[in-house]
């Protein structure tokens, strides 16, 4: 099994830097980072999983802060993932200022950022995959756990063409999804079609037919194994997204389903069964808990990043983090049709450190080509950082609240609490791009209505419910709404419709009525027809005009129960 020595390998290679981190230049942590270190690695039994999920078309290495908060409720609490910063560093026992503390925490992230460079990328992500794939060939599967074919300008412009190319490039040998499915129903099947591995989402139904849409366990050979890989994808895909894209499939967590897929793959012989979820860590958690006979859970949906594999009876469950940042590496003794022994470890890809692969990045190069001038125009400055993730509020989400209201008159504007997009350092330019990766979605319409105060706060209680109902089942994964104008009370321990109080509109300082019509404006509505400028537009004009952006930190959430 995993020895605390051999989860400790990867920091004791790249040995914490001290408290003063921040000063040291890139070129001594440079030489303290290497492409062996990362990829240093005893190989153990017959098998490797490689694993990364949450990509959201990110093509290029990225700078992203990991969440400063991540709430746990119920049994999850204060259990990873639901730790950061400081408390994160000391249940894994990571250094300060270390390479994986920067990759893995938002501790110092701006200053780190400027010492270590970005992470990620396909190019680097392609070099680690070959590098794994030559020291243990036969050995090696490659699973994509979904949430790839979107988040970019290019991936919304080609509808998931440029990430299908990329993804067989890179050597892909199944996945599952999610945002695929926003592209709508017919524009998933012609992607698949195209696709030389298969698209695994057993809990998919078409409800016209009440036949599986797609294949749900696919069978490989690896090592002299018999692997079973079954998908599952996002469960709430219908709710979570608009429902007109994709009128004829349903979704949901299905786990007798996900019991007799494991059931026929036992019985078909399998030697190791692996569930590639979409579900969201805590589904993973207490389905594992409840379904007998999986293996591994690769888990997708929520982002999280966790060093070390999670042990839930005899499944473990692997969390490869989001937006290329990581590669899961899990390598399995399998005796007599159970894992005897297993080592993991989640590898940083930072950019700096390792040597780009000149394929991937040729196809990154024709991919970005016709589209590099729109995507480097320069629209403005930023004096802060800015970042989406965080359960209640994130600056880069403030900076898209103030441009609704700014732009289309509203006293309160709505983001929604997606977990994707990259982060801005202070000090740089903010491009075109960086705005596409935080609102590259097929249904971008920033539409502007009245709403009540009952309505505001009904809004608001059901998002609390979808991240902190005490029953993962209930979860839907994605961070609070972003509010601006907007202030309020949240206490997270108790149930749907009293979580919420204390609701303020900003503009005037007086509480919000509950009968009264107040202006707002929001964008990514589920609501077929949605009237409205892009929100990418909406949000470009805004940052055009200001011309240098600073974001306060945002204390208009008053937090209890934490």
């Amino acid at each position: 099994m995993l020895t605390r020595r051999d989860f400790l390998q990867l920091a004791a290679a790249t040995a914490a830097l001290s408290a003063g981190a921040a000063g040291f230049s890139r070129a001594l942590a440079q030489q303290r980072l290497t492409q062996d270190d990362l990829l240093r690695f005893e190989p153990l039994g017959q098998v490797t999983l490689l694993h990364f999920t949450d990509t959201h078309a990110q093509l290029l290495p990225v700078h992203f802060r990991e969440p400063e908060i991540n709430l746990g409720v119920g049994e999850a609490k204060g259990k990873p993932p639901h730790l950061t910063g400081a408390e994160f560093l000391g249940r894994f026992g990571l250094g300060a200022g270390s390479a994986e503390a920067h990759a893995l925490t938002h501790l110092d992230f701006a200053a780190l950022a400027k010492t270590y460079g970005k992470i990620g990328g396909l190019d680097r992500m392609a070099t680690a995959v070959k590098a794994i794939r030559a020291a243990r060939p036969g050995r090696v599967l490659l699973l994509d756990g979904g949430d790839t074919w979107q988040g970019s300008y290019t991936a919304n412009l080609t509808k998931g063409a440029d990430m299908v190319e990329a993804m067989t490039a890179l050597g892909v040998e199944a996945m599952t999804a999610h945002w695929e499915f926003t592209y709508g129903a017919d524009r998933v099947k012609e992607l698949v079609d195209q696709l030389k591995f298969p698209f695994l989402a057993g809990n998919v139904r078409d409800t016209e037919w009440n036949e599986d849409v797609f294949k749900a366990t696919h069978v490989f050979e690896r090592g002299g194994l018999k692997i079973a890989v079954i998908g599952q994808a996002f469960p709430y895909t219908p709710v979570a997204n608009p429902r007109y894209l994709i009128p004829k499939w349903s979704f949901g967590i299905q786990e007798e389903r996900v019991a007799k897929h494991v059931e026929a793959a036992r019985a078909g012989g399998a030697d190791l069964v692996v569930l590639l979820s979409h579900n969201g860590f805590d589904v993973d958690r207490k389905l594992a808990g409840r379904v007998a006979g999986i293996d591994v859970i690769l888990s997708g949906h929520t982002h999280d990043a966790v060093p070390a594999a999670v042990e839930v009876g005899k499944t473990l469950v692997i969390a490869s983090g989001s937006h290329g940042k990581f590669l899961s590496r899990l390598d399995l003794e399998v005796k007599e049709k159970r894992v005897a022994a297993y080592r993991y470890r989640l590898i940083p890809l930072f950019a700096d450190a390792i040597k780009p692969d000149a394929e991937m990045a040729a196809l990154i190069a024709k991919i970005r080509a016709p589209h590099e001038a729109a995507l480097k125009r320069v629209l403005g400055r930023s004096e802060s950082l800015l970042y989406r993730r965080g359960n209640f509020n994130g600056t880069f989400d403030d900076l898209i609240c103030q441009a609704l209201m700014a732009e289309r008159d509203a006293e309160i504007a709505l983001s929604p609490g997606f977990r994707w997009g990259v982060t801005v350092l202070p000090g740089a330019d903010i491009t075109a791009e960086d705005v596409y990766t935080q609102t590259s979605i097929t249904y971008p319409n920033a539409y502007r209505t009245e709403m009540t105060g009952s309505f505001l706060k009904e809004v608001l209680e059901d998002v609390a419910d979808n991240l902190f109902n005490t029953d993962p089942y209930y979860q839907q994964g994605g961070d609070m709404v972003r509010a601006g104008g907007l202030a309020y009370r949240i206490d997270i321990n108790q149930p749907i419709g009293r979580r919420i109080s204390e609701m303020t509109l900003l503009r005037t300082g007086k509480a919000i009525e509950a009968d009264k019509k107040y202006a707002v404006s929001g964008w990514a509505s589920v609501n077929e027809g949605t009237q409205g400028p892009p929100v990418w537009d909406v949000v470009m004009r805004y940052i055009e005009k200001q011309k240098t952006v600073r974001i306060e930190l945002n204390r208009n959430i008053k937090v209890v129960g934490a």
